[in-house]
């Protein structure tokens, strides 16, 4: 039998996922400043007018691999909680920034996420996407805990933008240290430590 022949449609969205992975193996092996959208199109087996037919500019792409990257994150450390069992809720909320520094020990996450998100697009811009998809985990997580009385109530969106905020710095600095992997571990202890003293009454 004959393969039906693949719609504009399905060629289309073929050619953007080609271009996402190329441009994310690339950037995640030797950075965005390294890398030329003629490489870019060379490893996707495309050419240069498809790029510019899918995105505007080198950046573009990196945007969407950028926003990817922290997707799958999120996802890694959603799955490290369902399988965490019945922890209680500071615990799952230390358990969760000692998976998110796990997983930004990749350095393909390394380089995209921490090294060139900020570079590229600037603080501010950098910061609303690991927001937009750490925020929500992070939000919900303290909702359950104030839920459960866990910790007191207050306003969360202030207190999950601080705990996100630091996860981020947590995950820069183990990025820069010397010995990544104990470094890693001081950190997820401080971290816990600063997590259960949010039980602290006023």
């Amino acid at each position: 039998m004959k393969h039906q022949r693949r719609t504009q449609a399905e060629r289309t969205e073929a050619s953007r996922n080609a271009l996402i992975q190329a441009g994310r193996r690339l950037f995640a092996d030797r950075g965005y400043a390294s890398v030329g959208t003629a490489e870019i199109v060379a490893a996707a087996g495309l050419t240069r007018g498809a790029l510019y037919y899918q995105f505007a500019d080198k950046t573009a792409l990196f945007v969407t691999v950028l926003d990817q990257v922290e997707a799958e994150v999120v996802q890694q450390v959603a799955r490290v909680l369902d399988g965490a069992g019945d922890l209680g809720p500071l615990a799952r909320l230390a358990a969760s920034a000692e998976a998110w520094l796990e997983a930004c020990a990749d350095p393909g996450v390394q380089q995209i996420v921490l090294v060139d998100g900020p570079a590229v697009l600037g603080w501010e811009r950098w910061r609303e996407i690991g927001q937009r998809h750490g925020m929500g985990l992070t939000t919900a997580a303290l909702h359950h805990a104030m839920d459960a009385g866990a910790i007191p109530a207050q306003p969360v969106a202030p207190l999950a933008h601080l705990l996100v905020g630091a996860l981020d710095e947590a995950a820069l600095y183990v990025s820069r240290a010397p010995d990544p992997t104990s470094t890693r571990r001081d950190i997820a202890a401080v971290f816990r430590r600063l997590v259960y003293a949010l039980a602290a009454q006023d």
